[in-house]
């Protein structure tokens, strides 16, 4: 399925280059805050252990990679995969003391990784932001070994009709509010509306599904602002 917003050359490149330095600043903005809490729960969705390694595909700056080290006493090895050089150079920096980190410059469609590598594959608001969700599923697929879990994070569509329309009215001023803490608005603008025109849990389920993965659900956060989907190569 290709993403036709972000098929427009260099668009998504340039919004993160403009926002990498801020990119926490404006994930609390998109989730009013609340981006480390379902953080928090993709981790405990993957059941850390020391002996399972793990990708991490968007990884911004790499909140998910510090997140799964912590919780494996600092012992697991990650991988963290970003697009973005910015993003990149920014994670390494800021993971600067965690030894058991390697990083690749390359997208969610295309990774730079052998096949079977991988115990757990983990992308968090980035599914939205890849050019093509089928082929960046089949890389998923691709790269976790037999018995590996994949595990995305994403903005979703909202089950509450008065809370969608509360959430729809303060997505509007993002915008604005980014304009003023950050100097643009454009970042922002297309954040929101990438969030507007993603598929709902139902049709991301069916794409995880058609791509080979089995065992597939779904868990909506936060009456369904964002969902947790997850499956299984065997």
């Amino acid at each position: 399925m290709k993403q036709y917003l972000q098929q427009r050359k260099g668009l998504v490149q340039g919004v993160f280059n403009k926002v990498f330095d801020k990119y926490d600043t404006m994930n609390d903005f998109m989730s009013l805050g609340a981006h480390r809490i379902w953080k928090k729960n993709l981790i405990l969705s993957l059941n850390p252990s020391n002996n399972k390694n793990l990708i991490d595909v968007a990884c911004g700056t790499g909140d998910i990679a510090k997140l799964y080290i912590e919780s494996t006493n600092e012992e697991a090895d990650v991988m963290c995969v970003d697009p973005n050089i910015n993003m990149i150079n920014s994670s390494k920096k800021r993971l600067d003391n965690f030894k058991n980190i390697k990083w690749s410059l390359s997208s969610a469609e295309n990774l730079k990784i052998k096949s079977n590598s991988y115990d757990f594959y983990t992308i968090s608001f980035g599914l939205r932001n890849t050019k093509n969700i089928k082929k960046s599923l089949e890389e998923a697929y691709r790269v976790l070994k037999p018995g590996g879990k994949f595990v995305c994070l994403e903005f979703s569509k909202i089950e509450n009709k008065n809370f969608d329309i509360i959430y729809k009215k303060y997505s509007k001023i993002i915008p604005s509010i980014g304009k003023f803490v950050v100097g643009d608005d454009k970042p922002y603008e297309y954040l929101v509306k990438s969030i507007e025109n993603f598929i709902n849990q139902e049709e991301l389920l069916e794409l995880i599904k058609k791509s080979n993965f089995q065992k597939c659900k779904y868990r909506n956060l936060s009456g369904g602002i964002v969902a947790i989907h997850s499956g299984w190569k065997i």
